[in-house]
């Protein structure tokens, strides 16, 4: 399992500390450390499209320039915000062999243990 987040971010906290109760092994990517590629936001997007995983929520959203938001059109143009501005990617992003999940829900959380 591969864990997708910020370490800072109350969710993703939540999520691992959750994760490790449970005993279930996965390997952290920090967005700040280590970005995101293009290549894993278009494969979020094919699988989920791009609305799903970007927090419009967040702090990072509400501090952009109304002109910035406004120039989202297509789903080339959110991507290449996401990977420039990792912090409005919803957190934690979960990958295990196929499943994708945003966010933190413990019920669908359950569902991973084997």
């Amino acid at each position: 399992m591969k864990v997708y987040g910020i370490t800072n971010c109350n969710t993703v906290k939540k999520a691992l500390d959750w994760l490790k109760a449970n005993h279930v092994d996965y390997e952290f990517h920090d967005f700040k450390k280590l970005g995101v590629s293009e290549q894993k936001l278009e494969e979020w997007n094919q699988k989920a499209g791009y609305e799903k995983f970007m927090n419009k929520q967040g702090l990072t959203w509400k501090q952009l320039d109304p002109a910035v938001k406004e120039s989202i059109k297509t789903s080339a143009d959110a991507l290449t915000l996401l990977q420039q501005k990792t912090s409005m990617i919803k957190r934690p992003v979960i990958e295990d062999n196929g499943f994708l999940y945003f966010g933190f829900d413990e019920e669908v959380y359950k569902g991973l243990i084997k």
